[in-house]
């Protein structure tokens, strides 16, 4: 594990092996943490430096990037809060680390504050890979996303995000500007080999120079 400078999340960062390889924002979770999602980084984008905070939010001594008053319902108030706080760890990293902006990739959790991150600060992320993400605020804020590439993976027998909802998540960020890939997979809410393999071939075909102008 490489030693973290302490900035204002718990995280873990794993240094660059290909200074062209855009780096990875990885976001766990509900029950997750800052190791849990580095194998999967390393898998979809062996040569990318990994950056990966805990979120701060504990639901039943599990940590989470922000409040759900219950399953599905998010309490949108602290969507805000959180998705501006992880914009400003994202700040943090890059001046520590050297880093270019990001690309998220995110699950469930992690996945909907990357989506409500891309919504409400833009600037802060080159792009996303968003696995199972549901739509994180229910009145989408105007945002200029133009040319940012985000792939979003969702499962058709996914028990806990109804694919009208994907379809509206990747309608909004559409909407925004953003070149949204959207795929449904025969899958549930788990994460597949069907993802990963989608997460791999995105993230190798992202042209350069939206990552390098971010």
């Amino acid at each position: 594990m490489t030693a973290a400078t302490e900035l204002s999340f718990v995280h873990r960062f794993e240094p660059v092996a290909d200074r062209n390889a855009p780096p990875l924002l990885l976001l766990h979770g509900t029950g997750g943490d800052e190791n849990d999602l580095i194998g999967l980084g390393r898998m979809v984008a062996p040569d990318a430096a990994l950056l990966s905070p805990r979120g701060k939010v504990l639901e039943g001594g599990m940590p989470r990037f922000f409040r759900r008053l219950a399953e599905g319902v998010f309490d949108e108030d602290d969507v805000k809060r959180r998705a501006n706080e992880l914009a400003d760890f994202i700040g943090e990293g890059r001046a520590a680390y050297g880093l270019p902006a990001p690309i998220a990739l995110g699950f469930s959790n992690g996945a909907n504050i990357a989506a409500a991150t891309l919504l409400l600060r833009p600037e802060t992320l080159a792009g996303a890979v968003l696995i199972r993400a549901m739509v994180p605020l229910a009145n989408s804020p105007a945002a200029d996303l133009s040319g940012k590439p985000v792939l979003i993976l969702s499962g058709s027998m996914d028990p806990m995000v109804p694919q009208d909802n994907a379809a509206r998540l990747a309608a909004s960020l559409r909407d925004a500007g953003a070149a949204v890939e959207h795929r449904v997979l025969p899958a549930g809410h788990g994460l597949s080999q069907a993802d990963v393999a989608l997460a791999r071939g995105f993230l190798a075909n992202m042209p350069r120079a939206i990552v390098s102008a971010a």
